[in-house]
């Protein structure tokens, strides 16, 4: 047999469902491989884009997503992608293309030293220099990504070794491991802790963004009478209309739900890692008691010091804790008050109707068209920050953003993903003109997939968020505008359709007839953002809205 169809029967034992990527020269054996197999190679028109697919198909799976790129150039391309995986955990599996290791008649062409250089940014990462590991290494790089903390991992598969012939051989068997639960004393510490306390408090994060996690965290927050607070990564694993859900922390800045947070004698973080949210935001006084409860050990940090660690499934640590907390209720009555005050304030506020249409009533109208299980994927710009405040979410990985690497060009390519992972809900992508021209020539490859995606382009012609942040640091205004087509008639080049937002029409009603219509729809919409100067803005709950005749 050769090295490439063993290489491809290992995917497909891992169950790997798609490849995405930009095949080269040095794929060609394990390209053939791949066409001889039930795994479907999705083409994808740049590297970096096969890998954000990759990645948020991990996010959504939990099972590593696998892109594919040649060596040099495509390497390079697919590194973005690969950054985005492992600092947002997650699970993907990379794999590049390499020159012949024993007889290269192409000398330096093309060559960088890609294990070096993706090192940095992954889990781990092996060149393949010998056909007779192919089964271990493969079913070692799916184990490494899919373990707590999931993200990249890379495989460098030379073409000589790719194509090379070997004696018959098998797939390691795909074994799923049960994540080990918390130790029953770390457990009954962390429940004395919560009982002991005032007025304890929930911060759920990316970590926690799972199914199972969100069924035992309503659980608990029922049983116990705890609020919880998402951060913009872990939107939706308390629903928002959850009666005891204190909203999200959507800036980095003091908002109206950090006012509990500073109330607050214990807070309880799921799942919290600080790259997707800054401890300095929520503990600038260094003097939170805070208990971790994660499936791996917390990062030292100056502004993230747990008092006490809970390290093991994070939904059956949950379960456990609601065991161990029978009977101890907290006072609700405080919380709910405040929660009525912030839901009014960024949610029930009166909207500006002018046009362009201010950040708010774009986040108003998604809303309206979104059902409780749609799916928004956002790319990033400063209206991800609008969202991430006041959009409310009803499910775990019902809105995909990145608060990690945080790349533009990102949320085309999660929506796809989202897609094919959920054909029976709505996704809508929600992209600036500047993060959506980075890879907008993928939607030739949603429009060859025949999806049905809508894609909403907020059109400031310029880069909104570095501009909102320039004039914060009392700098003029300067190098943040550009040019930009005409977005209904690019949509239309690629087989898509257009359509556009004018003054007199409403959001809501051009992206409901966009779902309607089916395929591929790109909705340009004009948008002002003068109303980011409330984002500069500290925001506090006042102090009377604790108290029991709420705020005068």
């Amino acid at each position: 047999m050769k090295a490439s169809d063993l290489f491809v029967r290992c995917l497909e034992e891992e169950g790997v469902d798609y490849v995405f990527g930009v095949p080269g020269e040095e794929n060609l054996d394990l390209l053939e491989s791949l066409r001889n197999s039930r795994i479907r190679l999705i083409v994808t028109r740049h590297e970096q884009h096969a890998a954000f697919m990759a990645a948020t198909y991990g996010r959504l799976t939990g099972r590593a997503g696998v892109c594919l790129s040649t060596l040099g150039p495509g390497a390079t391309n697919l590194l973005t992608g690969v950054a985005f995986a492992q600092l947002g955990g997650m699970p993907m599996l990379a794999i590049t293309g390499q020159k012949a290791i024993r007889d290269n008649k192409q000398g330096k062409f093309q060559l960088i030293d890609v294990v070096d250089t993706f090192r940095p940014v992954t889990k781990w990462n092996s060149s393949l220099t010998d056909s007779g590991v192919i089964p271990r290494s493969i079913r070692h790089a799916f184990k490494v990504a899919e373990a707590e903390r999931p993200g990249a991992v890379h495989l460098e598969l030379p073409e000589d070794i790719a194509g090379e012939t070997i004696e018959p051989s098998v797939p390691q068997k795909r074994v799923m491991l049960r994540r080990p639960n918390a130790d029953e004393q770390a457990l009954a510490q962390a429940a004395d802790m919560i009982q002991s306390a005032q007025q304890p408090l929930i911060v759920y994060s990316a970590g926690a963004n799972r199914k199972r996690i969100t069924q035992q965290l309503q659980a608990l927050v029922e049983a116990t009478g705890l609020f919880a607070i998402g951060t913009q990564m872990g939107k939706g694993v308390l629903a928002d209309d959850h009666p005891q859900s204190l909203f999200c922390m959507g800036i980095h800045k003091h908002d109206y739900v950090h006012s509990a947070i500073d109330e607050a004698d214990l807070v309880i973080t799921l799942g919290y890692d600080v790259v997707e949210y800054p401890p300095a935001v929520w503990n600038a006084g260094m003097n939170k008691t805070i208990l971790h409860i994660d499936f791996v050990s917390a990062d030292p940090d100056e502004y993230y010091s747990p008092a006490h660690e809970v390290i093991g499934d994070i939904s059956n640590t949950l379960k456990a804790l609601r065991t161990l907390l029978d009977g101890v209720h907290f006072e609700r009555e405080r919380l709910a008050r405040m929660r009525a005050y912030i839901n009014e304030r960024l949610h029930e506020c009166e909207f500006d109707y002018s046009h362009p249409l201010k950040p708010q009533r774009v986040v108003n109208q998604v809303r309206r068209v979104m059902g409780r299980h749609d799916i928004i994927s956002l790319d990033n710009g400063i209206y991800k920050v609008w969202f991430a405040r006041m959009y409310p979410a009803y499910g775990n990985n019902t809105v995909l953003l990145d608060n990690a690497l945080a790349s533009m060009g990102a949320g085309l390519g999660a929506a796809m993903a989202a897609r094919m992972v959920h054909g029976d809900r709505r996704v809508l992508a929600i992209c600036g003109d500047g993060g959506f021209m980075m890879n907008s020539q993928d939607l030739e490859t949603a429009v060859r997939l025949e999806m049905d995606l809508v894609v909403l382009v907020l059109r400031d012609d310029g880069y909104g968020f570095i501009r909102w942040k320039q004039a914060g640091e009392g700098f003029p205004d300067f190098g943040m505008s550009f040019g930009n087509p005409d977005f209904v008639a690019y949509a239309e080049a690629y087989g898509a359709h257009g359509m556009r937002v004018t003054a007199g029409t409403h959001l809501a009603d051009v992206l409901e007839a966009a779902f309607e219509r089916g395929g591929v729809v790109l909705v340009d919409c004009p948008i002002d953002y003068s109303a980011n100067h409330e984002l500069d803005q500290a925001h506090y709950v006042p102090r009377d809205a604790f108290d029991s005749d709420g705020p005068n």
